[in-house]
């Protein structure tokens, strides 16, 4: 299956389980996109491919500016990973829905 797409994902945050929208373009070994929520959109920045491995950074700007470092697992249509903030890990997981 093709990491490109859409995939719905839920993170557990310090604030609570938040619903995101991962939107994944890949290139080689070069991945882009957006995170949507009901807090806004980041753009993924840096995003690297290794297999079906993951990796990239998002500015956050609500409820306070910082950067998170994610990495995710891709298995079949199921995604899972973590976004690591200044407040810690935040684990999430989910599904391929385009």
């Amino acid at each position: 299956m093709s990491i490109d797409g859409d995939w719905k994902v839920t993170v557990q945050t310090p604030m609570g389980a938040q619903e995101q929208t991962f939107s994944v373009t890949t290139d080689g070994d070069t991945v882009s996109g957006t995170v949507k929520s009901a807090m806004g959109e980041m753009e993924i920045k840096d995003g690297k491919i290794d297999g079906n491995s993951l990796t990239w950074k998002m500015d956050m700007t609500v409820p306070m500016p910082m950067t998170l470092d994610v990495e995710a697992t891709v298995d079949g249509n199921k995604i899972s990973g973590t976004a690591k903030s200044s407040f810690g890990p935040a684990p999430f997981e989910g599904e391929k829905v385009t």
